[in-house]
């Protein structure tokens, strides 16, 4: 089949958190997705007179033969997510990220590519999670004909866009209304993003090696089996924008930012890199690593190393001070703690043995409440390593909480 061009409204939407989402329950959200597309983007489409083009494991493309059909049909998705978010458990919640361009593309064998297409996706990339950006064309067709509020974001440099985007933010109804909430729940477990690193060397063909800098930390990070680690390819959604590292924690639902940069010179290069509890901004570590460029690969292999060799302890640090502070609200957890920490006190056998169950009991309650767990395992290891226990193998064996 011959390519043709036509002018078209493209509409790019993506799940915000969708690595950590399938990181913690694969099935669930892919059946969550599918009732999504069942029962709220197909039909919104065929009201809409939208075509989809293509799916991703993330995300779609849709073609719109006018403006106004594409910026409602996106409108009344978000409310319609919104509404059904409203009845979910908040680990359950889904939020897409919308982004809509009018512009001329090549259709070939049913699928549309051009520059038009990359502009669709890039918006989409500055979406918060339950939101809409579209750029200055869109926005002026659509003005005067929707009852529609925007707020202007001003010009944009997008990833691989030769000339800079003007983007507007839409607010309309429920819509305006998820800019905070609609932000992904933290997981259990540790989380980190690595962002993409800033090329700071002056030479715009040296940014693959920014690019698979990270990509190799990152890969490094992902064999610290306790700690979640969000894929490349939403972290790379920031690449080239001035980042927010609270506005990244709250979009990705990850707890730190790994961020950095790269400076090449002669024949020697300089990695810079800082961790960041995202919630708070505080910076947690810092460091830098400078490498010869003799043998680029092996250089790109030692630091990812070296970087999560010394971000794995950083980060238990940060975990093992955040969960000591953490306050319990569960006041019998509290009183269980201070009757257990008054017998564990006596340092004695029997101190000991009366201390464990109401740590237990206490965890049985709140199962992260730090003291809890803290006071637990130092029993526990007291009734082994003091030969107290009547079965020191199975009390070493006891799985924790």
């Amino acid at each position: 089949m011959s390519a043709t061009r036509r002018l078209a409204a493209i509409l790019a939407a993506d799940v915000a958190g969708y690595s950590r989402l399938i990181g913690a329950d694969e099935q669930g959200t892919l059946e969550r997705l599918r009732s999504i597309r069942a029962d709220v983007i197909d039909p919104k489409l065929n009201e809409h007179h939208g075509r989809l083009v293509k799916t991703t494991g993330d995300g779609l493309l849709v073609e719109f033969a006018s403006v106004v059909d594409a910026l409602r049909c996106a409108v009344e998705v978000q409310e319609e997510m919104t509404q059904r978010n409203d009845r979910t458990m908040e680990v359950e919640r889904i939020d897409f990220r919308i982004g809509v361009h009018q512009s001329d593309i090549v259709v070939e064998d049913g699928d549309i590519f051009g520059d038009g297409v990359n502009v669709a996706a890039r918006l989409e990339g500055l979406a918060e999670p339950g939101g809409i950006c579209v750029s200055a064309r869109v926005h002026e067709d659509a003005a005067g004909r929707l009852d529609l509020t925007f707020d202007d974001l001003g010009e944009q440099s997008l990833k691989n866009i030769a000339r800079p985007i003007r983007v507007y933010r839409v607010r309309a109804g429920i819509v305006a209304t998820r800019t905070t909430d609609a932000h992904p729940a933290l997981p259990d477990k540790p989380s980190i993003v690595v962002l993409p690193f800033q090329n700071i060397s002056g030479d715009p063909e040296q940014e693959y090696f920014a690019d698979g800098m990270v990509e190799e930390i990152i890969t490094a990070l992902s064999r610290i089996r306790w700690l979640f680690v969000i894929a490349r390819n939403s972290s790379f959604t920031y690449k080239g924008q001035t980042v927010d590292v609270k506005r990244v924690g709250r979009e990705l639902g990850v707890r730190y930012v790994l961020e950095g940069s790269v400076r090449k010179g002669g024949g020697r290069v300089r990695i810079t890199v800082q961790l960041v509890e995202a919630e708070t901004g505080v910076h947690l570590w810092a460091d830098r690593f400078d490498g010869s460029l003799e043998d680029i690969f092996d250089l790109q292999d030692q630091i990812a190393i070296s970087v999560a060799g010394v971000i794995e302890p950083a980060l238990l640090a940060a975990e093992i001070k955040r969960a000591l502070n953490r306050t319990t609200t569960d006041l019998t957890t509290y009183d269980l703690c201070l009757r257990a920490g008054r017998c564990h006190s006596l340092m004695t056998k029997e101190g000991v043995v009366e201390a464990l169950p109401l740590y237990e009991r206490a965890i049985a309650i709140d199962c992260h409440y730090g003291p809890a767990l803290a006071g637990a395992a130092v029993c526990n290891l007291r009734l082994v390593a003091d030969g107290w226990a009547e079965d020191g193998r199975q009390v070493a064996a006891k799985p924790s909480n």
